[in-house]
């Protein structure tokens, strides 16, 4: 491991799973596999618990501001975990001199997309730094939801067989553009809003009518090539990806290619990838395409029993390659 923290560690790439795994898994023993909510039985109950803090900046971007990003980013932890999220927490770490009208704004986002999403904000906690000891404002979150039994394996990875297939519910990398936007004052031919979305009500739609889910994640940092890498590692399968099936928007695309970036590397906050059993996908496609954050959802490859352990792309040129977890950081602070 390194000997110093570098904003590496929070790309969610390869540096920040050997931080997770090698040092924060391992001292406080966590169960494995780790996954984005924790399932924990007790006294006949299984409750889904998660956490997260978020530091994006800038704080306001096309489609959201950072208050609707901790709400929506809790509520998909929890909802790609199989649960039913219903209580979050929420703390915030302000800086001395933040305007009282951004906070407002802010915290009036969060309660409106809670209540959108079905959960309540019941707890939290409030600090306030001197000025320069903190940029503008960072806020924490965590939430809780119930756990059904049939559920409770989805985020193990231990339902996944060949032969399934793998799906998205839209275009990929438009978070992660929109605040490289906001950031940098660029302009598009055509607008570039972030998808940040809570994902809880889709989801829930598809786990009651279809007994074949498989697995779910969200695709956050490191996008959904480290997601890809997550499920091969977790299933031990290969993974076959048809790269002209990844949906992604034009202006995302395009600035990518002269930026240099990696789509299928790029954050999204509105988005989750669904491993579903061969027999039922096309029926999950169409409940997914009936729902408004699922318009665009494709079928982007499958599991197979050969090059295990791997992800294989089949790339736009007419070539194969294995496409890796990332490594370094695209963008810092992007959630």
């Amino acid at each position: 491991m390194d000997e110093f923290i570098t904003l590496n560690h929070g790309s969610g790439g390869k540096q920040a799973h050997q931080l997770i795994s090698g040092l924060f898994a391992g001292r406080f023993e966590m169960p494995q596999p780790l996954t984005d909510s924790a399932v924990i039985k007790s006294n006949g109950f299984t409750l889904a618990f998660t956490t997260d803090s978020y530091v994006v900046d800038p704080l306001f971007f096309p489609g959201g501001n950072i208050g609707k990003l901790a709400v929506c980013g809790t509520v998909n932890d929890l909802s790609v975990s199989g649960a039913l999220p219903q209580y979050l927490s929420a703390s915030f770490i302000i800086e001395e001199g933040f305007p009282l009208r951004d906070l407002e704004s802010i915290v009036s986002t969060m309660a409106e997309e809670a209540r959108l999403a079905g959960v309540r904000i019941v707890t939290g906690d409030t600090k306030v730094v001197g000025k320069g000891k903190c940029d503008r404002l960072f806020i924490t979150t965590a939430g809780t939801g119930w756990l059904k039994p049939e559920f409770e394996q989805i985020s193990s990875g231990k339902l996944i067989c060949p032969g399934d297939k793998l799906i998205v519910n839209g275009t990929l990398g438009d978070h992660a553009i929109a605040v490289l936007g906001a950031r940098n004052n660029l302009s598009f031919s055509s607008p570039v809003v972030s998808d940040c979305a809570s994902l809880n009500n889709m989801i829930q739609s598809v786990l009651i009518e279809c007994s074949q889910v498989h697995f779910m994640r969200d695709l956050t940092r490191g996008g959904l090539a480290a997601v890809l890498y997550e499920v091969a590692q977790l299933s031990g399968f290969g993974l076959v990806i048809d790269e002209a099936s990844v949906p992604v928007a034009d202006p995302v695309r395009g600035l990518c290619e002269v930026l240099g970036f990696e789509p299928l590397s790029l954050a999204n906050e509105g988005k989750v990838l669904i491993v579903a059993g061969e027999e039922e996908y096309e029926k999950l496609l169409g409940i997914l395409r009936s729902h408004p954050l699922g318009k665009k959802s494709a079928l982007i490859g499958e599991i197979t029993d050969v090059n295990k352990g791997e992800v294989l792309l089949n790339t736009f040129a007419g070539g194969k390659r294995v496409l890796d977890i990332p490594s370094g950081i695209q963008l810092p602070r992007i959630c």
